[in-house]
C-alpha cells in the first residue's frame, strides 16, 4: 500500500509517500508544500491544491492520511488551518483516493505506543519506523511521515477485524 501522510497547514504542508508491504516500511519520497505570506489567502489555498495534485499525478497513492485540526489558542490561524485541510479532503475525493483523518493523539499512539508522546519520542520511533539516517529539518514533513505510519498500522488492524 502507498499512502500520502499530509500534515496540513497554510504557510507549509508536509508531505511523506510511503510505501508498506507486509510488516516493512520504505519512504519514496516527503517534501513541503510552502506558499508566501505576501501572497492573497485564495491563491496560496491554489498553490496548495495544484502541487497535491501534481504529488498525486506522480505517487498514485492508495490512500491519503491527514492530520484533524488541532484547534490552538488563535482562532484565525485554526480557521486558515481548517481550510487548506478542506483543501487536501476535496483533492481526495476528487481523485477517488480515500481520504482517512488522524488525531494528533492517535497518531502518537501509533507511532509511539503512547498518545501523550512528546516531539522528539514521535522524531526517533519515525526515523526507527522508516529506517532513514536524517530526519528533515521541518517538522511538518516528519509530521506527515508520522501520520502515514499512523494509517499503515491503522489499516492494518481494520484488516484484521
Amino acid at each position: 500500500m502507498r499512502i500520502l501522510g499530509i500534515d496540513p497547514g497554510f504557510a507549509i504542508t508536509g508531505y511523506s509517500i510511503i510505501e508498506y508491504i507486509g510488516n516493512k516500511f520504505k519512504l519514496l519520497s516527503s517534501g513541503a508544500i510552502k506558499t508566501d505570506a505576501g501572497v492573497s489567502f485564495p491563491l496560496r489555498l491554489s498553490k496548495i491544491f495544484t502541487d497535491l495534485n501534481a504529488i498525486i499525478d506522480e505517487f498514485n497513492p492508495d490512500a491519503i492520511s491527514v492530520e484533524e485540526l488541532f484547534f490552538n489558542n488563535n482562532a484565525k490561524t485554526a480557521i486558515n488551518v481548517a481550510q487548506a485541510r478542506g483543501v487536501i479532503l476535496v483533492v481526495g475525493c476528487q481523485r477517488n483516493i480515500p481520504t482517512f483523518e488522524y488525531t494528533p493523539l492517535q497518531v502518537k499512539q501509533a507511532v509511539v505506543g503512547y498518545g501523550r508522546a512528546d516531539k522528539i519520542q514521535v522524531q526517533k520511533m519515525v526515523k526507527t519506523i522508516l529506517k532513514v539516517e536524517k530526519l528533515p529539518k521541518l517538522d511538518d514533513i516528519t509530521d506527515s511521515m508520522a501520520i502515514a505510519i499512523c494509517h499503515a498500522h491503522s489499516s492494518r488492524f481494520a484488516q484484521k477485524i
